[in-house]
């Protein structure tokens, strides 16, 4: 096996391994699920989150070549890239009977969210692995991609499947605006995430403290899905318990 192989694997580990890493932890936070998440379904969702990278290159590229401005063409790019994982969930676990609560909205978001960054991370390594500049653009680039990339993309794809789980007992069309309003958070987040790194002034503490918060927030919005079933199985129950009383 000649250097060059050996780097793209190492790459593509250490691509693969931070969102794996990130995969684990958000599956035990459901772990007090009665019915487990199909694994099949699981595995599938991840690698269409990796395969929608392939979509997004060319498009973004297409973008570029529009001749937007600088701020503009970095929402753009958010933009393109929420609504391609969304795609990615869509096509899958929206289109199955993978989605039984509304926990599991973002549990699948996130699933796509971190296949999509595996292979982001990955294509992002190859580059000073294969160049040699392997002294400083690992180290710096590695560890910034291990926080940043799977952090934001986790972030702003959990912040759809909240939405959508907020929303998972109400109408078609307050569905709907679940979703809009979802997406825009989640664009608005991934750009202001990348005005922060394209900044001159890198505030690299200010950057992930930025997203910690918004990881945070997402994991208290987690627990309330988690009881909302409950609270919606306990509505008829208690409502049926009082009838008697009532009459």
């Amino acid at each position: 096996m000649d250097s060059q192989t050996i780097k793209v694997l190492i790459a593509i580990l250490g691509g693969l391994i931070p969102s794996l890493v990130w995969l684990f932890f958000w599956l035990r936070e459901d772990d007090e699920h009665p019915e487990p998440k199909p694994k099949g379904l699981i595995l599938i969702t991840f690698i269409i989150g990796m395969a929608s990278v392939i979509l997004i290159v060319p498009l973004e590229q297409m973008a570029r070549g529009n001749g937007h401005d600088s701020p503009t063409l970095t929402v753009v790019w958010a933009a393109l890239e929420e609504l391609i994982k969304y795609a990615a969930v869509a096509v899958i676990a929206l289109k199955s009977r993978g989605i039984r609560e509304p926990v599991d909205y973002p549990i699948y978001f996130m699933v796509a969210a971190l296949g999509f960054a595996s292979l982001e991370n990955t294509l992002f390594l190859i580059h000073p692995l294969t160049v040699n500049d392997t002294t400083v653009s690992l180290l710096t680039t590695g560890s910034l991609r291990f926080l940043g990339a799977n952090l934001l993309h986790s972030a702003s794809s959990g912040i759809v499947g909240i939405a959508l789980g907020l929303s998972y007992y109400k109408g078609w069309l307050e569905q709907k605006i679940h979703l809009v309003l979802g997406l825009l958070t989640a664009v608005t987040l991934h750009s202001v995430f990348n005005f922060f790194i394209m900044s001159k002034d890198q505030n690299l503490f200010a950057i992930y403290g930025f997203l910690w918060v918004a990881t945070i927030i997402i994991m208290l919005l987690f627990e309330k899905l988690r009881r909302m079933k409950g609270e919606a199985m306990l509505g008829p129950k208690v409502i049926a318990q009082l009838e008697p009383e009532m009459n």
